[in-house]
């Protein structure tokens, strides 16, 4: 098989994505699976999760339903999609509720979106539910906004490579009346909710989060179309290249969830460097090894290449790597130790100082 045979073969995915629990998105994500099945088409239920909502599970109504898989882990079973089973069945359509989830321990793979990639793999098509705050790079946005700093995450690359994103939208005032109704959650866990993280001004941030993800994917489909090699350049004109800067430093993460973003929205290429004495990270502490060993790992899951490089000077080598690999722009954490230093050497490069947010109120 050719490798565009093989990129065909693959089976689609389509996101419906909401700014918060209650919107409607999985109650749509089976209302056209329903229809699709009528109209005979081989759809069926990998994993839903009902919550106790009413109108939803109606939707599942003549609609198969693969079985789930049961775990064992520390003395209690629990229950989680079974994909090999899923695989096997292939339908021409898989829906996969909650794709942020993180799976029982025990399981083949440790995240869901990872399920739905080898899903896909076997050529099946499949359809999801996600929430905004569920995105890696918004992960800081998010926090911001809300002050909860959420675990589960996805990948931008995983949404990026889908084929279709569905934002499915209510006004955050008829959400709201959803909760109070009960609608949403149960009447003591919805009071919990409004007290917290259903404030209306928490949900009409991420309801415009949601809308600016779902145009910056529409621009990426139009450029698909009108370009086989669609280039966002800056305002000078010229492509960019962006650098980080590592270091153990734990805002570091941040720095990398703020680098990736930007990439993607000016289509550019992305690498980070950590510098080193030693390539072997010997020269540090137990704890910044590990540190910096995670902040490698998470540039890994989010597609930046990263490079350990060796140097006495921090600033000099990342500038002289910068240079070798026509890097325009550097994003630096403000602790990073010869940051003026590297201000100097790079004057040909734009240096980005990024500086974690402190919530307000």
């Amino acid at each position: 098989m050719s490798p565009s045979e093989a990129v065909k073969s693959r089976g689609r995915l389509k996101i419906f994505l909401g700014y918060a629990a209650g919107v409607g998105k999985t109650y749509q994500m089976l209302q056209e699976a329903s229809a699709l099945r009528r109209q005979g088409v081989d759809v069926v239920i990998g994993y839903f999760e009902p919550h106790g909502r009413l109108e939803t599970i109606a939707q599942t109504e003549g609609l198969e339903t693969v079985p789930r898989r049961t775990f064992s882990y520390r003395g209690a079973s629990f229950e989680d999609m079974d994909t090999a089973a899923v695989i096997a069945r292939h339908p021409r359509i898989a829906v996969v509720d909650e794709f942020a989830h993180t799976n029982v321990p025990g399981a083949e793979r440790a995240k869901r979106w990872e399920d739905v990639e080898a899903i896909r793999d076997a050529g099946i098509d499949v359809y999801t539910s996600l929430n905004i705050q569920h995105i890696e790079s918004l992960n800081d946005q998010v926090w911001q906004v809300t002050g909860i700093r959420v675990r589960e995450t996805v990948p931008d690359w995983v949404v990026q490579d889908a084929t279709e994103v569905v934002m499915v939208d209510v006004t955050p005032r008829a959400l709201l009346h959803r909760l109070e109704r009960g609608v949403v959650y149960a009447p003591e866990k919805a009071l919990q909710a409004l007290e917290n993280f259903f404030t209306e001004s928490n949900l009409s941030a991420l309801r415009e989060l949601a809308l600016r993800q779902t145009a910056h994917q529409l621009e990426e489909r139009r450029d698909e179309l009108l370009s086989p090699v669609p280039v966002r350049k800056s305002h000078s004109g010229r492509k960019e290249h962006i650098l980080l800067w590592l270091t153990p430093d734990p805002a570091a993460a941040m720095l990398i969830r703020r680098g990736r973003r930007v990439a993607d929205f000016l289509n550019s290429t992305c690498a980070a460097v950590l510098v080193t004495r030693d390539a072997a990270l010997s020269d540090l502490s137990p704890e910044d090894r590990a540190t910096a060993d995670r902040h490698l790992n998470f540039c890994r899951n989010l597609r930046i290449d990263t490079q350990v490089i060796t140097g006495s000077n921090a600033a000099s080598a990342v500038t002289e790597w910068a240079r070798a690999h026509q890097v325009t722009q550097i994003f630096v954490t403000r602790h990073a130790k010869g940051i003026h230093n590297l201000v100097q050497l790079a004057r040909d490069m734009q240096v980005t100082i990024v500086s974690e947010r402190v919530r307000s109120g």
